[in-house]
């Protein structure tokens, strides 16, 4: 039995050490442990519950306007108010711009240079990263595709600016969104406006058609054993988001993307009360596990035995379940992505699903800008609720997957609790009450790796979630005693 420890894993979002026990060239156990933790919910504790707009897209300079997107989400629920139809579209246009930036950032600038050889590429400098190091591994793409996927890559670069451009039209600039407030939004439509916001969806239109889904599609059919490796528990599960329609219930409202759960082969309804978050492997004390989500987990013991991550193992009714594109897609039974079948569940199956998706957002928001009306409401008033304590809950989709905040207001209209569940902290967590492993640690646990000493196999499985370990870990310490102290001059 060899032990393989990859530390950290590179070309993801924050620090992630993988451990793996490998036996006859086969992993027949593995470990994800987040090893990176910050403070956001003890930051949000006793301030005016409007700040968490603002503070909570620091979680993440990647994603921040998913963390604004339910974050604001929770206010408007505990608030009792929703925007009017202009608001919500400027929403789902802001928060849609966001996806096609992070879904290109993760396939080309993350994730292809684990089927793209550079090295065969002469207008790029390979001896600098993100290109080296690396591990070394076959490179199946013939030279005119490579030269192609190559370009791409740095094509992707405007790419992603343009997405931000397009965000920053209607959220007032990226990263940290400015214009998403309660009950709807600052921004106000014109004509000008809409115009901007068109030309540059159909610039990423034309990216997503002519660049993305081809290369996808080449590596689909030049690393086809990438159908086979990072299947994971099959269990997917979506809480829905780009809500269509205005109503106070946001889990039962028509969205783009629809809630559900994919759970041992059943289509199910889904129900946020089954949600619940697991400590026995985490570095908190385990009186804290077991809780559902309003009651944030807030003992740290990094000295736990047993314990390896700062991960929590939230669980749908007892289940691990995978979030993320692929979830999405095969929740919204998106005829291409179930048409795959059971290779859905692999590498390959997850940037497909990405890919498929990307395209469908980048659609839909070219419709919903024309749904803009000018000179109508953009916001609803609002008051802070004061004599009662209130539960807010924000439920909505990250580009990395299901994403829900809660926040538990006072009686003297401040902030008591505040937690953020995140999609990684479902796709990385550690293993649960039952000792079962998470869905990546499933998706691992299988794979045959061909060099225990460039074990790429592993790291494509990681990639092919897109996990974000900012935004997974967090810890907390009420009583406001001093953990670490420094002196900076």
């Amino acid at each position: 039995m060899a032990k393989v420890v990859v530390d950290p894993v590179t070309r993801i979002e924050g620090h992630l050490k993988l451990e793996v026990e490998i036996d006859g060239g086969v992993v027949k156990d593995a470990w994800t442990s987040g090893t990176l933790w910050r403070g956001f919910e003890k930051i949000m504790q006793g301030r005016d519950p409007r700040d968490a707009e603002q503070i909570v897209q620091r979680i993440c300079g990647v994603c921040p306007t998913s963390h604004a997107t339910a974050g604001i989400l929770a206010l408007d629920d505990a608030f009792g108010i929703e925007p009017p139809p202009n608001g919500r579209i400027i929403r789902n246009l802001i928060l849609g711009s966001n996806f096609i930036q992070s879904h290109i950032l993760h396939f080309f600038h993350l994730a292809a240079l684990d089927y793209v050889d550079v090295e065969r590429v002469k207008s790029i400098n390979v001896n600098i990263p993100p290109f080296k190091p690396r591990y070394n591994t076959p490179f199946n793409l013939p030279d005119d595709i490579n030269e192609f996927a190559a370009s791409c890559y740095l094509d992707a670069l405007v790419a992603r600016r343009k997405a931000q451009e397009a965000l920053a039209i209607w959220g007032g600039k990226m990263p940290h969104v400015q214009s998403i407030v309660p009950g709807g939004v600052s921004e106000v439509p014109d004509a000008q406006k809409v115009f901007e916001y068109i030309t540059r969806i159909d610039e990423l239109i034309d990216f997503i058609e002519n660049k993305y889904i081809p290369v996808v599609q080449a590596v689909a059919q030049y690393f086809p054993e990438d159908f086979n490796i990072g299947i994971g528990c099959k269990n997917m599960m979506a809480y829905g988001g780009f809500p269509l329609e205005e109503g106070k219930d946001h889990v039962k409202k028509d969205k783009f993307f629809p809630s559900g759960i994919y759970l041992r082969g059943q289509d199910l309804s889904f129900d946020p009360k089954n949600i619940a978050e697991e400590v026995k492997y985490s570095w908190y004390e385990d009186d804290t596990g077991g809780q559902t989500p309003d009651v944030a987990v807030i003992t740290a013991a990094p000295e736990k035995k047993g314990a390896y991550s700062w991960m929590k193992s939230p669980r749908y009714n007892g289940n691990p379940m995978e979030v993320g594109p692929l979830a999405r897609m095969w929740v919204m039974k998106q005829k291409d992505v179930r048409g795959l079948g059971d290779k859905a569940f692999s590498v390959l199956g997850r940037h497909f699903a990405r890919a498929v998706e990307c395209k469908l957002v980048a659609h839909e928001l070219k419709k919903w800008v024309l749904e803009l009306k000018p000179g109508e409401p953009v916001c609803n008033p609002h008051k802070v609720p004061k004599g009662s304590e209130v539960v807010g809950m924000g439920l909505t989709e990250a580009p990395r997957g299901a994403l829900g905040h809660w926040h538990k207001i006072s009686s003297d209209g401040r902030t008591a609790v505040y937690n953020a569940v995140v999609p990684t902290t479902f796709n990385a967590s550690p293993r649960d009450e039952r000792d079962v492993q998470g869905p990546m640690e499933q998706a691992i646990i299988g794979t045959p790796v061909q060099d225990i000493n460039s074990p790429v196999e592993l790291v494509k499985i990681v990639r092919s979630f897109d996990p974000c370990f900012g935004c997974a870990i967090h810890i907390l310490t009420p009583d406001k005693r001093t953990i670490s102290q420094f002196a900076i001059n």
